[in-house]
């Protein structure tokens, strides 16, 4: 299998949105699924909030991974969040994946960044199962906390 990586273009925008539908539908929650092409330009090739690298095989894109800056105030340094990673099915089992975290780390690497994270949905054994054998580990001690929507909204405004 001869594989490439390659960052997205503005022109990937139905590609990648294409992809996160994908993931999307594999954890079961598509109909979550907000974004759309503009939104997609905008945030990730306006205001650079977020990039894009592709995995692929003979030339075409079989995985991707999304992914944008964090901090760690203890590290002093930025970090690589990882928000995104999904293979396509057929293509699973090849390694792609795995050829995924390696570029990651290796951009991480050249960033200077201290630690790559991301989240796992607790049922996702399969990826659980990967993410162990890469000797990743689940932090444990730590809950994900997320305002959104109206709670998000509401809090906006200060408190009379």
């Amino acid at each position: 299998m001869a594989l490439t990586f390659r960052f997205a273009q503005e022109a990937d925008a139905p590609l990648i949105l294409r992809f996160i539908r994908e993931l999307a539908d594999y954890e079961h929650l598509l109909d979550q699924v907000v974004a759309d092409e503009a939104t997609l330009r905008d945030q990730l090739f306006e205001k650079h909030r977020a990039e894009v690298l592709f995995a692929l095989e003979n030339g075409t894109e079989v995985g991707f991974a999304l992914f944008f800056h964090n901090f760690s105030t203890f590290l002093g340094r930025s970090g690589l969040y990882l928000e995104d990673l999904y293979v396509r099915p057929e293509h699973r089992e090849k390694g792609v994946g795995r050829a995924l975290f390696h570029q990651l780390a290796a951009i991480a690497a050249e960033r200077g960044c201290g630690r790559l994270e991301w989240w796992c949905l607790n049922w996702n054994t399969p990826s659980i199962g990967f993410y162990k054998s890469l000797g990743a580990e689940a932090m444990e001690d730590w809950t994900v906390y997320r305002l959104s929507g109206k709670a998000l909204s509401d809090l906006e405004q200060p408190e009379a």
